[in-house]
């Protein structure tokens, strides 16, 4: 499992850069997210589009991005990562900003409650009632209600791995369920849990970028004030424990070698798969957890974000409406 040389050469720059950093378990939340946007803002920006907007949706606040004008455009609801507790709608702007441009279509990020301020299941709260909006008063938002597509990553993943799940529930067609190197199942991250870590948790523990430590970090936040085993157990929050994955949308799964959610990434892919779901997995030899936010700098970053738009067009063109 040898890093791949660009991935390697630029991830040793950082780790020079930020060796004075305490630990993620010695941060507190409000540190962590300024560590976060500071990583952002040295990854480059994205295109310009033909509009942003912040906005609202039931006092959840949003980013609109539209690459042109029009009365129906395809939409993409944009979750990210962070672990219910890091990420805004600055964090991720670049990535929206490609996937406007890329997929030639509307996309809403959503700016989630953020734990441990809101704990479990706050985020996945305001996601769906997002969702919900947006489907049912798609003039709104001049989107065509019938080509919505659910994108994120990391913990926004495991949001878009819920949506999807709820989503069938309520009747709402989705598009297309893309999940980045999703979190599909918190147990082995939650306090005193006494889960098997996976096989990928283990031998990536130290990171790169994403480690063991941070995702218990993650998790102890996300169920403050809240019963974690119990919380992690939830589907909602563990969407590989859903009792059933049947009629789902289709799915683009993308999972990263060197990255401690690997397996239960590709867990959920095999899991969708057993249940007749149409699956688009790939795993990126050599990469670590993030990898889309390094479309930038990286090649396989850039190859990534390509493939990314390449199939959410595919699966806007299949919906005639």
């Amino acid at each position: 499992m040898a890093i791949n040389p660009q991935t390697g050469e630029f991830l040793a720059g950082l780790a020079a850069a930020s060796e004075d950093q305490p630990s993620r378990s010695e941060q507190t939340p409000e540190e962590a997210r300024l560590g976060y946007l500071a990583l952002s803002s040295i990854l480059g920006e994205g295109p310009g589009l033909s509009e942003v907007l912040d906005s609202w949706i039931n006092q959840i606040p949003i980013r609109i991005y539209r690459p042109r004008q029009r009365a129906l455009a395809p939409c993409v609801l944009f979750f990210h990562g962070g672990g219910w507790v890091i990420g805004d709608l600055e964090t991720h702007d670049r990535e929206c900003r490609k996937i406007a441009q890329g997929a030639d279509c509307t996309v809403i990020s959503v700016d989630y409650r953020l734990a441990p301020e809101h704990p479990f299941p706050a985020a996945h709260e305001d996601c769906l009632s997002v969702l919900k909006q947006v489907y049912h008063h798609p003039s709104e938002f001049g989107v065509d209600k019938h080509k919505i597509a659910l994108v994120g990553e990391s913990a926004g993943g495991g949001l878009t791995a819920f949506l999807a799940l709820a989503a069938r529930d309520y009747a709402i067609p989705i598009a297309l369920q893309m999940m980045l190197y999703p979190v599909t199942d918190a147990r082995a991250y939650a306090p005193g849990s006494v889960i098997k870590a996976t096989s990928s948790a283990i031998e990536n523990a130290e990171g790169p970028l994403l480690t063991r430590e941070t995702m218990n970090f993650f998790v102890k936040h996300t169920c403050a004030g809240v019963d974690p085993d119990e919380a992690s157990r939830d589907w909602r929050l563990s969407p590989l424990l859903a009792n059933d994955h049947r009629d789902l949308a289709p799915a683009y799964i993308a999972t990263c070698e060197l990255d401690p959610l690997r397996d239960e990434g590709d867990a959920y892919a095999r899991k969708l798969i057993d249940a007749g779901v149409k699956v688009e997995h790939k795993r990126w030899p050599g990469q670590p957890h993030c990898l889309m936010q390094f479309s930038n700098i990286l090649d396989d970053g850039k190859a990534l974000m390509t493939d990314m738009t390449t199939s959410l067009n595919s699966a806007f063109r299949r919906i005639n409406t």
